[in-house]
């Protein structure tokens, strides 16, 4: 096949690319240039897509012996990326930009690109496994649970993991390590990048300022009543404890964390651990790796990149899916994404909209 191998710079596309190339793949080395300014996305081991990070890349295709090319996406990065996470902070929601960065740019823009190059297949550094049933290629977790990306990569369409390939997804990252030493590969111990790679200092508040600017606000009580000052309500989320210098504490002593933001009145609210439990709740424009589901089901669900899975039962209602938890979760934002799980195999994704909790469900029941 033809391959279009991503290389970022760092040992794991790198590797991903060296196995194509053994596999006996016609590979083509490829490096995003994702900002306008590429020092501006490092800082140390934050980050990503610098300079030094396409030099490294060229490295390793050089060591490969393979054509590489660098293709400026920096308008679409922008455009579908750091454009659209600061709207939805600013709309009070929780966003990840890394399962947009796989929608939009690496599995749309990318691989649209190879494919009308040519192409058979892109080539990522990915931590997840492609498993074929029948005609059908399934996505699953990678072996390697610590560093399993397909959390991620759960805005896959059926189409897009058809010609995509994870070469890493069967091999722990110490090993994949050691592979690029023992190939000769100069990134072997380089770094993993951190953070959101587009703020390179790690100061998400910061970067939202410079964006958005201050808009100061009160932060008020489950009665309303007003404890605190923020200085915007994009530089909060659900769950969140630390900054929220509040001046009036709670009358019980305990911590108090956000329990919801609303920009319209640009109020954060505030409560109790216990008032973040959630039960269940909506999600919106799911995307399915394999068929859509269309009757309810027991599934698996996930809702952040590294957290446990718990059990659920995923009803569809109209365009959105309603999720009914086996067990409270707690810190559940609307913007983050619900990660359905069969086992190990993606069933698929969607956007966390609204959210029901357990003190809601009891007061509802005291009502009836």
């Amino acid at each position: 096949m033809r391959v279009l191998a991503a290389m970022s710079g760092g040992v794991d596309s790198a590797v991903a690319a060296a196995r194509a190339v053994e596999a006996g793949h016609e590979v083509t080395g490829v490096h995003l240039a994702l900002s306008k300014n590429p020092q501006s996305f490092r800082s140390g081991a934050r980050g990503c897509c610098s300079i030094e990070d396409s030099h490294d890349a060229r490295r390793a295709a050089d060591a490969l012996a393979i054509p590489f090319y660098v293709w400026d996406l920096s308008d679409e990065f922008k455009a579908d990326v750091v454009d659209d996470f600061v709207a939805e902070y600013a709309a009070g929601r929780t966003p990840n930009p890394c399962l947009r960065c796989n929608e939009k740019i690496k599995f749309a823009a990318v691989l649209d690109r190879a494919m009308a190059l040519g192409y058979d297949a892109v080539c990522t550094g990915h931590y997840a496994r492609l498993v074929a049933d029948g005609e059908r290629i399934e996505l699953h977790r990678a072996v390697d649970q610590g560093k399993d990306q397909s959390y991620v990569l759960a805005v896959l369409t059926p189409d897009q993991i058809a010609h995509a390939m994870f070469p890493l997804g069967d091999t722990p990252k110490e090993q994949v390590r050691a592979e690029a030493a023992r190939r000769g590969l100069s990134v072997a111990e380089k770094p993993d990048s951190h953070d959101i790679c587009f703020i390179a200092d790690g100061d998400t508040a910061g970067f939202l300022d410079a964006q958005l600017g201050t808009r100061p606000g009160p932060i008020v009580d489950e009665t309303g009543a007003r404890v605190g000052e923020h200085d915007g309500t994009h530089r909060f989320t659900v769950g969140q404890r630390r900054g929220l210098r509040l001046g009036r504490p709670a009358d019980d002593g305990r911590p108090r964390y956000v329990l919801d933001i609303t920009p319209v009145t640009n109020t954060v609210r505030v409560g109790p651990a216990e008032a973040l439990r959630i039960t269940e709740f909506t999600a919106e424009r799911p995307r399915w790796t394999g068929e859509a589901l269309t009757d309810a089901r027991p599934a698996l669900v996930q809702i952040r990149a590294h957290a446990d899975p718990v059990g659920c039962h995923v009803v569809p209602a109209g365009e959105d899916l309603l999720i009914a938890l086996d067990e409270p979760l707690t810190g559940v934002a609307p913007g983050q994404a619900a990660v359905l799980y069969d086992g190990d195999r993606v069933l698929g994704s969607a956007t966390i909209a609204d959210t029901t909790s357990l003190a809601e469900v009891g007061t509802a029941s005291a009502a009836g």
